[in-house]
């Protein structure tokens, strides 16, 4: 998958910052009939974690156009967003500093229609850091977070183990993580021998079980847009995890 392409990244901005009557456009879904915040997923992610305010650290990996960082950032004092695609950084960063965004939808698929993104209500743009990186191989000195969160990131990495392996570093002892994936397997994007051989949740309880508690499991909608009578509604299923807290060491002598 190209994940500079332009078309590529005007459905993420549609995804992440268009309104029901942008994404819809008239063609007679009822919104109250589609399942419950469905077009709304990279804020229903974020509020997943369960965590309202008063946090440093907040980690959006695999953000795209950036509206879940957005969303960290009214929770979070620092709320740093990386993704592979320096297009979708480039997005982020524009609407980061105010700017407004052009982009397109289609009507029909060979009819492009003119849109414009904008910085989401209530977000804090000065909390926000953006960055282009592989989640696979992220920097060193980033650091350790209140919150990590990733949302259908983990199904399209060749190496999910590598990220994985990564988080208990990433997530201070005490910390939420959040895990959404609609565990979509394709050697596409993964080699057969790096996917999950069972479900993909209990791959999850095994890479992490010994630095992490599960807290809650839920199915969250998200309903794409490819052009005006073609829409995708998927779920995600997302996981989130709180990080075990290292056990006081004992100031007890030893019998001998």
């Amino acid at each position: 998958m190209d994940y500079e392409s332009e078309f590529l990244r005007d459905g993420y901005l549609l995804f992440h910052y268009g309104s029901a009557g942008e994404i819809l456009d008239g063609i007679g879904f009822d919104p109250a009939r589609l399942p419950p915040h469905c077009l709304e997923f990279p804020v229903a992610t974020v509020q997943a974690a369960g965590i309202t305010s008063g946090i440093a650290r907040a980690l959006d990996v695999g953000c795209a156009t950036g509206r879940s960082t957005f969303e960290l950032s009214k929770i979070a004092g620092e709320a740093v967003g990386i993704d592979f695609s320096a297009s979708f950084i480039a997005a982020a960063e524009a609407l980061r500093r105010g700017e407004a965004v052009a982009y397109r939808r289609y009507g029909e698929r060979h009819r492009p229609e003119p849109l414009v993104a904008r910085l989401p209500e209530g977000a804090r743009p000065g909390r926000v850091f953006y960055e282009q990186g592989d989640a696979m191989e992220l920097r060193p000195d980033l650091g350790s977070f209140d919150l990590v969160h990733a949302a259908n990131l983990l199904c399209r990495l060749p190496e999910p183990r590598r990220f994985l392996d990564r988080l208990p570093g990433l997530v201070k002892p005490g910390g939420r993580l959040v895990l959404a994936t609609p565990a979509t397997w394709m050697e596409e994007f993964t080699p057969w021998e790096n996917q999950p051989e069972g479900e993909t949740l209990d791959w999850l309880k095994e890479r992490l079980a010994g630095d992490f508690e599960l807290l809650s499991v839920a199915e969250l909608p998200f309903l794409l847009r490819e052009h005006r009578r073609k829409f995708q509604l998927s779920t995600s299923q997302t996981s989130v995890w709180a990080r075990r807290r290292a056990l006081p060491l004992s100031t007890t002598s030893p019998q001998i």
